[in-house]
């Protein structure tokens, strides 16, 4: 589905992104870990045509992406759902997701995927006349996934979806995330909330000062004691 080949991202001068070579197959739920500031958000955002400087190649379903703005890239089913969020505080949660319908090729299918979402998120579904800017963190969150879903994506690249969030919402996002993977969307995910995740990833890569430190399937992770003590906590 995406596939990343020596990707460089720059930031002014500065060399965030060094020489990144992955692929997230269709169906996959792939997670990145590694340190805060290291580049993961850095490397979603190139993905999703939202880093004006970056080299190499990106592949999506063995299309040449590269270079192409998030506008464009929308259309074709890639969505990124920032780890701010992103909402429209004044605007009430039925709002924010009609406008994660706003592309052409969402437009046909805001009906079926606003029931789709509802379901989904019940909770959503109880508050749409509810201003977004009176929201709780984890209902924000599950507004802005939720709103990503609208966009009729096919991909999905989520940054830190369980951040700042109390145990039992981190258990609640997780299970959404297996839930719209069930549902054949592929996701790329960043998480520090990383036990829960393990449950869900196909496969693991470590992004350490811009670069692949590690890489390999939920076994392989188990068996890194560097892995295991500094980013999965066990």
């Amino acid at each position: 589905m995406i596939k990343i080949q020596s990707l460089n991202a720059f930031y002014n001068d500065f060399h965030v992104l060094k020489d990144i070579s992955l692929e997230v197959k269709k169906g996959q739920v792939v997670v990145i870990l590694g340190p805060n500031g290291h580049g993961k958000s850095t490397f979603l955002k190139s993905i999703c045509g939202l880093v004006d400087k970056i080299t190499g190649k990106i592949f999506y379903d063995q299309e040449d992406i590269t270079g192409l703005k998030s506008e464009k890239l929308v259309n074709k089913g890639i969505t990124y759902i920032a780890e701010n969020r992103e909402l429209f505080p004044e605007m009430t949660v039925l709002e924010n997701l009609k406008l994660g319908a706003y592309s052409k090729s969402a437009r046909p299918h805001e009906k079926k995927n606003l029931e789709k979402v509802f379901s989904l998120f019940p909770r959503l579904a109880a508050r749409k006349s509810q201003l977004a800017s009176t929201m709780s963190g984890g209902e924000a969150r599950m507004l802005a996934i939720a709103r990503g879903l609208m966009s009729n994506a096919k991909f999905l690249a989520i940054d830190e979806p369980s951040l700042g969030l109390q145990p039992n919402l981190r258990n609640e996002v997780a299970r959404i995330i297996k839930e719209i993977n069930s549902q054949g969307i592929t996701l790329l995910v960043v998480e520090q909330n990383t036990p829960r995740i393990m449950e869900l990833a196909d496969k693991f890569y470590v992004l350490e000062e811009g670069r692949i430190s590690f890489e390999g399937s939920k076994e392989d992770a188990l068996g890194n004691d560097h892995l295991k003590e500094i980013f999965l906590g066990i």
